[in-house]
This record gives C-alpha cells, structure tokens and sequence, in this order.
C-alpha cells in the first residue's frame, strides 16, 4: 500500500534528506519527534545552552536537547554563530537543509546559506498576521478567530522569508494558549514532513509576503497580563484565554494578586467595572466597561488554583457581591 502525504508526495518516494534541526521549547520537539519518525536523517540539533529552572535555578536542558540525547543524536548549544568554530561546526554536517522551530537565536546570513537546499522555519501563524516571538498568545488576545502554521524559507528578516505552505485552523471560543499551542504543534509538525517531501522531489514553491498585512507578536510579559477591569468583557476573556497556562492573567483585592485561569464573556452585565455582581457555584461574575466575566477557575496568593466554587466554600466573604477588584 502506498502512503500518502497531505503534500501529495508518496511517502515511499521520498529521497531522505539529511536534516540540522534547531530549536528549544516542547513546540520544536514535537516537530523533531515528527522528523525522527519520517524518511530523513536527523544528524544533529542545536538548541539554546542550559538554563536555570525551577525554585533551586539548577541548569535545566530543553526539551529539544532532552529528545535529541533520547535518541543518541549530536547536541549543539552555541550562544550564537559568531564565533568562526560554531559555522565550521555546522559546515562540517554537510547538512541538506536545516530546520529551525522556536530557536530563539537570530541565525546570520552564513547559517542561512551553508545548508544545500537553506534553512525552512515552521511558524506559528498564517504569516504575515504574526510574526515574531509569540503568535498564538497574540492571535488569541486580538480577537481571532482563525491561525495555523506557515512554513517559511528563511531570510535575515525576522519571519519575512517566502512562504512554502500553509494549514489552518480555527480558534475557538473555548482555546486557550496551551490548547493552540498543542494543536498548532501537532498541525506543524505533519506540516514540516509534508513540505520536506516537495523540497525533496522538487515540487516546492514559494510565495513571497505580503508587508502590509504584517503584524510584530511582542514577546509575552506579566506586567500585560494585570487585567483592566475598564476594557470590554470581551477583549479581558480573551486576554485570561491567550495567558493561559503563562503568564496567567491576573488581578487584586484587598493588596493581594489573583490569577485568573478560566472565564467566559456575559454580555447581559451592568455594575461598576472590576466589582462582584454575582457570586455561586458557577464561579464568580464580575462587571466590566461592557458586560463581564465569569471566572471559573482562579489562584489566591500561595495557594494553588482551584474552580472558584471550591474557593468561595472556605471564603465566601472574602469575594461577596460588591466587593472589588483592582
């Protein structure tokens, strides 16, 4: 039986080629996974050096770097490419094609040109709505309703290259920033493989972008995710979606931060921005500018986050109808 790629090209066809993978967080490793399990050699990563991590800030590795090991591959972790030995390094791989996902090094126009067939970039939006360091987050704080992953041929711009492919999907009311990512991830992984197979026969074209439309996905901070109790209920749900599993969107009573999890948007909702109007067991309801939020799901000042029914079991003072949040 013959396999099919969504690319058309048949997996049996395939002229393996010999792949440099880049990349750092759980996204890039599930797009590494998916390299390791189709016709071509993976024969090296590069991921970013050790950081520290966790309450003791003991060097931990990336995901990247904990599959490569896994799999007996060759691990590299310069701090850049501009040191002559890391691209005499790379060149040594005589590498077909380098594959960069979510690397966080910004790879100079040598790196670009020492693979045969370049470097391809697998991007977590349907280029050039978001680019840069966090689409998903943005796609989701903005209001949209639809992204995907676009695979890039890499220029020295920040995610300006021409576009080899693209698969979309919709953002529904109920994801957040860790169900996008895992879906994304998924689709860009199967994604990869399939524009892998056309670089390999020949088959692949490229479409340019188009500037105008192109917007800059700043890097995520917790200071952005205070919540502004003066905006609409609905762009403050949608920014508790997109900060959700981090930075975790958050607010104050009484001097302390709350982090909210989930919530959803009510339309039906008067009452002074930021004050409780209802208070049950379906969660709290706050008022916003217009309508307001349900919070569902949130986490009091060290302790861990719960449904706000279990809260409200042990405080229901503390979050009564009128009180306030900042």
């Amino acid at each position: 039986m013959t396999l099919q790629s969504v690319s058309g090209v048949s997996t049996s066809s395939v002229t393996p080629l010999n792949i440099v993978f880049a990349g750092t967080p759980d996204f890039a490793a599930s797009v590494l996974q998916a390299l390791l399990d189709s016709p071509h050699n993976v024969v090296a990563c590069y991921t970013q050096p050790d950081r520290p991590a966790g309450r003791g800030r003991k060097l931990a590795a990336s995901p990247v770097k904990n599959l490569a090991a896994e799999q007996g591959i060759d691990v590299y972790q310069p701090l850049n490419f501009k040191a002559d030995e890391d691209l005499a390094a790379l060149k040594t791989l005589n590498a077909d094609i380098m594959v960069v996902v979510a690397y966080g090094i910004i790879l100079p126009q040598t790196v670009l040109d020492t693979p045969r067939l370049g470097c391809i970039n697998v991007h977590a939006s349907l280029l050039p709505r978001w680019r840069g360091a966090a689409p998903i987050q943005r796609a989701i704080a903005e209001g949209d309703t639809e992204t995907g992953v676009t695979i890039m041929q890499m220029d020295k711009g920040l995610d300006t290259g021409d576009m080899l492919s693209k698969v979309s999907t919709p953002i529904s009311a109920t994801d957040n920033g860790g169900s996008l990512h895992d879906r994304l991830a998924s689709i860009g992984a199967q994604a990869c493989v399939d524009t892998l197979a056309d670089l390999s026969a020949g088959n692949a074209n490229a479409t340019p972008q188009d500037n105008a439309h192109a917007n800059y996905a700043h890097k995520l901070s917790k200071q952005e995710g205070q919540i502004q109790w003066q905006q609409d209920s609905h762009t403050i749900n949608d920014l508790i979606r997109a900060f959700n599993p981090w930075p975790v969107a958050h607010t104050e009573m009484d001097g302390k931060k709350i982090r909210i999890f989930d919530a959803s948007a009510i339309s039906d909702i008067k009452g002074e921005p930021g004050t409780i109007v209802a208070a049950d067991k379906d969660g709290l309801v706050v008022a916003a500018k217009t309508g307001g939020i349900r919070i569902t799901r949130m986490q009091l000042s060290g302790a861990k986050q719960l449904p706000v029914a279990d809260i409200l079991n042990s405080r229901k003072d503390q979050f009564s109808i009128g009180k306030k949040f900042i």
